[in-house]
């Protein structure tokens, strides 16, 4: 991997990561026009592609550092008041720990299925496509159906545990992190602005997780030039991912969600032809 080609990949990092159409998707497409996937070794791109979230992850810590720094504090000093009572606890204490046993699914069935994850089924681009495309008509109805009556401070512990169930979703390419939690916020009556924000703070656990396991695998198989283009390549997504959070934070507060539902089915389709003319 040369310079440029980490570049571009920190670029796609950073802008799909946060928003609802799948990072994993294309960095994997990508990869596979740049030829930089072995398809003897599919577990070196499934590490690749967790060390590269890791600069994104620093992006949501930057961003929602009064926010982080509030709930654990307040998540920390609480349990041991309240004597672990989460009904009497505030508001920024309960969402410390709903982002923690919403992050349980994940976990547990991301360590489940890490073989499955890392392997070639997982690198195919119309399981891809048909990730897209379904998740992006799931999405529409949510979407299309969402009361959105809800905020961040109406956010309970089952709402926590359904969107840390779909965030499962992610564990398959094309899903997409943020819009498989969105989506569930969304069939849950929150707003779409409140849904992104707890979908990117629930993502800081998972990521960071699985971003370190796979950092270990990934370094022993980086020559000297590979490891500093990874790193330069994990800057630039975290930069550029900044940016991603704030637009579509922005975008969701005036906004639905249908720019993101179409792209999706385009992007998926295009795929499907990219697959059929042999060009991946």
């Amino acid at each position: 991997m040369n310079l440029i080609k980490a570049i571009i990949l920190g670029i796609i990092q950073g802008l799909t990561e946060f928003i609802p159409i799948s990072s994993t998707a294309h960095l994997t497409i990508a990869g596979k026009l740049m030829g930089l996937i072995d398809p003897a070794h599919p577990e070196n791109w499934t590490a690749f592609i967790a060390v590269l979230q890791l600069g994104t992850l620093v992006s949501v810590l930057i961003f929602f550092a009064k926010d982080i720094k509030t709930i654990s504090i307040g998540t920390i000093k609480e349990t041991i008041s309240q004597k672990g009572n989460l009904m009497k606890m505030t508001h920024d204490a309960k969402m410390g720990w709903y982002v923690i046993l919403g992050t349980i699914p994940i976990v547990t069935i991301g360590l489940g299925l890490k073989k499955v994850i890392e392997g070639n089924i997982t690198k195919e681009p119309l399981v891809i496509a048909t990730s897209l495309i379904v998740l992006a008509i799931i999405l529409f109805f949510a979407d299309k159906y969402a009361k959105l009556e809800r905020g961040m401070d109406k956010l309970n512990l089952k709402d926590a545990l359904i969107i840390g169930l779909s965030q499962c979703l992610a564990l398959f390419p094309g899903a997409s992190r943020s819009g498989s939690t969105i989506m569930a916020g969304l069939f849950l009556g929150i707003n779409r602005e409140a849904a992104a924000r707890f979908s990117f703070l629930l993502s800081i656990p998972a990521i960071l997780g699985s971003g370190l396991l796979e950092l270990r695998h990934a370094i022993p198989n980086l020559q000297s030039g590979d490891l500093i283009n990874l790193f330069i390549a994990t800057l630039v997504s975290g930069v550029v991912g900044y940016v991603s959070i704030s637009f579509l934070l922005k975008y969701l507060r005036t906004h639905n969600t249908i720019i993101f539902v179409i792209y999706r089915i385009i992007f998926g389709l295009i795929i499907v032809t990219l697959v059929t003319q042999h060009f991946i």
